[in-house]
């Protein structure tokens, strides 16, 4: 028999419903994996074994009852952001190192109504504040490829566990490329709905405005599965968008010929690697055999991406991480002299290097001297981005790019030059600023290591970009390849 983590998330539910294994068979495969392999690449904070078990032993009673559901008995993991009830929830922070969440995200409420099993809670950096997956207390998450180099962040224990075959998909965020620049370095499909698509309660917030959660999978196809799970309207989250969300698994086979896919000059013209260059060349080629046209666009603003990132994203996180004050939740300091003392020390104490970096750049940007120039101007530079997609939208159906600026980096490489590790996220910040789907396809390797590309739609058009990436991974393999563990 197939061994059952390379089956596709459509293969294994015909699988579970023509008995030819069970939802148990399935997830104790999965964990056996997890006990054997994860010790090489640390993508798991929390394994939930019996949890796990239990709820694929209720997935069995349903396929035999007739009553089974849409994800009935597939194993997935949850990266760690998303609150879940009776479980630590740590967003790979000492700062909630002991907090055992009291409720469940509304995320993690939709896939246990789709049946799904939940393996555990992936390893992130700290707060979803990172591009290498290096900054999280529970320590480094390594790339299944190359197990010296980084599989990107900050989700990069989904990317990393689900690359080694260690779930069948798992859940992320996405605040300025974090589903999809781990996808590019680790071979997988990333995909970072429209803002407001899928719910943020629950989901441990970074920066209010630009997080959205999304999934990272092997091919497109089980991301529409999972996708079609997660996403809909919350009355429980103001930003979430109250609109019909679509079948993706329905639309995901309509042709794609006619669809005019633009190439931003701007990305274009940074430079890149060769080996870059040549798996995007290659990869249009495919495109334009599946009768798609390409043309060139201008996206005049796009310099300003990252330094209005990281103005923006800082800002919200200064706000939004002053919550963890040592008071009613989360790590507190011991012995505190007084309530400065406890303030003081519990955040200190509490939070890693990057998070401090970045909530004292925050701090500055909004404090009465500087608003205005910082934080006002960047706000002003965003619009300015959102409105450059809008007039290339008005030629293009989809805005194609690299994901990364190059392969993965080595452990350590990046991690005594902040500037340089933010650069990673060039390619993947701006559709977060101005609120747009995108997806993360694997097109090519180098020197072992993946390599991936980025399409962009208009909002709410996740189902185009599926559909487009489906096309691609029909007529190539680079979606098929596996990690020697």
């Amino acid at each position: 028999m197939t061994e059952l983590h390379k089956l596709s998330i459509k293969e294994k539910l015909k699988g579970l419903k023509d008995s030819t294994f069970s939802s148990q068979e399935l997830t104790e495969s999965y964990l056996k994996r997890i006990k054997k392999l994860d010790n090489k690449i640390n993508s798991f904070i929390t394994v939930l074994e019996e949890r796990a078990v239990k709820s694929a032993k209720e997935s069995d009673q349903r396929y035999i009852s007739g009553s089974a559901l849409a994800l009935d008995g597939i194993p997935i993991a949850h990266k760690d952001i998303f609150c879940t009830e009776g479980v630590l929830t740590s967003c790979g922070s000492r700062m909630l190192s002991n907090f055992i969440s009291p409720y469940s995200s509304t995320v993690v409420k939709n896939f246990e109504g789709s049946g799904s099993v939940v393996l555990g809670k992936t390893n992130m950096d700290e707060f979803a504040m990172g591009s290498s997956n290096e900054t999280s207390y529970f320590g480094e998450v390594k790339n299944p490829w190359k197990k010296d180099y980084v599989p990107g962040g900050s989700s990069g224990g989904s990317a990393a566990c689900v690359s080694a075959g260690l779930a069948s998909g798992a859940t992320g965020t996405d605040t300025g490329g974090s589903i999809r620049q781990p996808a590019a370095l680790c071979g997988l499909t990333g995909i970072k709905p429209t803002y407001g698509r899928v719910s943020r309660y629950g989901m441990v917030a970074f920066a209010s405005s630009l997080d959205q959660g999304g999934v990272l999978t092997k091919t497109a196809e089980d991301a529409a599965y999972l996708l079609n799970a997660m996403s809909g309207h919350d009355p429980k989250d103001s930003t979430s968008l109250n609109v019909e969300v679509p079948d993706y698994i329905n639309e995901i086979n309509q042709d794609i010929k006619g669809l005019r896919i633009g190439l931003p000059k701007e990305f274009f013209s940074m430079n890149l690697p060769q080996h870059v260059e040549k798996s995007i060349s290659d990869a249009l080629k495919v495109f334009e055999k599946l009768g798609t046209k390409i043309k060139e666009v201008e996206l005049p603003h796009l310099d300003l991406s990252l330094p209005v990132y990281y103005v923006i994203a800082p800002a919200e996180c200064s706000a939004n991480l002053s919550r963890y004050d040592g008071v009613k939740f989360g790590y507190r300091c011991e012995n505190p002299k007084d309530l400065d003392d406890l303030y003081m020390r519990t955040r200190e104490e509490g939070f890693g290097p990057e998070v401090k970096r970045r909530v004292l750049i925050g701090t500055y940007a909004l404090s009465a001297g500087y608003y205005d120039a910082y934080y006002l101007k960047a706000l002003k530079c965003r619009r300015l981005i959102a409105g450059d997609f809008d007039n290339a939208f008005k030629s293009v159906d989809l805005i194609l790019s690299p994901t990364a600026p190059d392969i993965s980096f080595a452990l350590g490489e990046k991690s005594s030059d902040p500037v340089e590790m933010y650069k990673q996220d060039i390619f993947t910040i701006p559709a977060n600023l101005a609120g747009l789907p995108a997806i993360s396809i694997p097109c090519g390797k180098h020197k072992g290591l993946p390599l991936g590309l980025q399409l962009m739609s208009k909002s709410l058009e996740e189902s185009k970009l599926l559909r487009t990436a489906h096309h691609f991974q029909l007529n190539s393999d680079w979606h098929k390849s596996w990690p020697s563990l």
